[in-house]
């Protein structure tokens, strides 16, 4: 059947959307159901129509994960119950466009955080689950998908199946991290964190160059519960590689004097307005000048300095401006300007990643693209089919995209691409724009991929739920479904 053969869909269901990122924007037909029925609804007009349905939450990727372009974006933010909460063992059940925001405002008064956490409390826990997120206790934790104890899959035939990880445990490790393209979420299962405070000890340390950054990091990870790193990527010659290291620790039984004050919602809301009087909203407008090359060689060193002069002095911060710094300020990401941001995470293993992210940052500087802000992460290895992770580090390298610079960045990522992937790496699809299955043949070409492929073809043969993530990196290696 083609196109002009079946019924047209109406064309007020037209909406634009864009990445998180700001540097993508298409047009899909928009859907946005309230119950799983609806769901099933959208999942038959798709194959009546002959269209693709892509799965769309908060809309937090960076790339082209929950886009469509010019098909069905399956919306799923008015999805956004929560079904059951057990402050006894801390288990909540949630519809899959409840936010993390939500879940923390839901949990944090009984004395309970959700265990795994992105940079924002805006993703949906069903894009969060699709995604497989992780946070800054990645090595310690896990990613998301170890606290999920099950959840409701409903697949392209219309059939439900419930999946963790003793019930149809295949399917519960190819959903978790599988980008939403077997099956759409209706209803999930996950375990929170007992803390006994709102509030985390957080200690700053200084790193004067890359050896030193890795050594101070390596000290820490051990012991720490959250460990984060942010490197100068402007800085060269013997200071090449510095940066600063956060430490984040939950506060014992009896440390906090006022617990319940902390662990209320007011508490750990951030504040709309600095200094008590300047709104936070306008802030981008003055940050654009700022994130310029030069505007930000002099930001990171100005960082790197008052950073290092707190070095090993502790201090408490809530759990939420820990976290969620990203949500500090509102609309941040308008200082990039009309291009939009591109970041580019690789994740490398252990006795790699140094001298691989050194090679990186001045790859950068010597071609004229240096990266806004780089952030280091230590991670570990899971079983989810299309995991990202191992037994090693990720950098995380924020660029400014311009019409003058756009073409030099993406030879920039395929040169280091051929790098990583030569060493042994991964990438983190929730982050990505630019991979192309070209360059990817030794991952495409590894077993589990292939399993996590044949599983699609099994479950979704028509290849009814599809992306523009999906179709850039696994078009090619998914051929002969439908």
């Amino acid at each position: 059947m083609t196109r002009a053969t079946v019924p047209a869909l109406p064309t007020e269901r037209l909406e634009g959307f864009s990445s998180w990122g700001g540097n993508l924007r298409v047009m899909s037909y928009a859907y946005r159901p309230t119950r799983a029925e609806g769901v099933a609804d959208v999942l038959a007009l798709a194959r009546r129509s002959n269209r693709s349905v892509g799965i769309r939450g908060g809309g937090n990727s960076y790339g082209d994960a929950a886009l469509n372009r010019e098909e069905i974006a399956l919306d799923l933010s008015r999805m956004n119950r929560i079904l059951d909460w057990n402050p006894d063992t801390g288990v909540i059940v949630v519809e899959p466009g409840v936010t993390v925001r939500d879940v923390w405002e839901h949990a944090i008064g009984d004395g309970y955080w959700p265990a795994v956490v992105p940079g924002t409390m805006f993703p949906t826990i069903g894009g969060a689950a699709a995604m497989n997120i992780h946070g800054k206790n990645h090595v310690k934790v896990g990613p998301l998908g170890e606290h999920i104890r099950d959840f409701d899959l409903l697949l392209p035939s219309g059939e439900t199946r419930r999946c963790g990880p003793a019930e149809n445990s295949a399917l519960f490790h190819a959903a978790i991290g599988g980008l939403g393209v077997l099956g759409v979420m209706t209803r999930l299962s996950l375990e929170l964190r007992k803390v006994h405070s709102g509030r985390l000890r957080v200690t700053p340390f200084s790193g004067a160059n890359g050896d030193d950054l890795f050594a101070t990091f390596r000290a820490q990870v051990e012991t720490a519960d959250y460990l984060v790193g942010w490197i100068d990527c402007f800085a060269t010659g013997r200071a090449a590689g510095r940066g600063l290291i956060h430490r984040a620790d939950y506060l014992k039984p009896g440390e906090d004097p006022e617990p319940t004050r902390s662990l209320s919602v007011a508490y750990q809301t951030p504040p709309s307005d600095l200094m008590g009087f300047l709104p936070k909203s306008l802030l981008p407008r003055f940050l654009g000048p700022v994130f310029t090359p030069r505007g930000m060689r002099a930001a990171n060193a100005a960082q790197f300095l008052m950073g290092s002069r707190r070095s090993g002095v502790p201090r408490e911060e809530t759990h939420a401006a820990f976290a969620f710094l990203l949500d500090y300020v509102p609309n941040w990401k308008r200082a990039y300007g009309s291009g939009g941001l591109l970041q580019y995470q690789t994740f490398l293993p252990d006795a790699v990643a140094q001298d691989v992210f050194a090679a990186q940052v001045a790859r950068c500087q010597a071609e004229g693209e240096v990266p806004l802000l780089g952030v280091l992460k230590r991670h570990r290895p899971d079983n989810f089919l299309l995991s990202y992770s191992l037994d090693g580090w990720s950098l995380a390298l924020d660029f400014k995209r311009t019409q003058g610079n756009h073409s030099r960045l993406l030879r920039l990522f395929a040169a280091m691409d051929r790098e990583v992937l030569a060493a042994g790496g991964r990438f983190y699809f929730a982050k990505d724009s630019t991979l192309q299955a070209s360059r990817l043949a030794p991952f495409l070409a590894e077993q589990r991929v292939r399993e996590f492929l044949r599983l699609k073809r099994e479950i979704d043969p028509e290849a009814l739920l599809q992306t523009d993530l999906y179709r850039r990196i696994f078009g090619a290696a998914s051929e002969g479904i439908g």
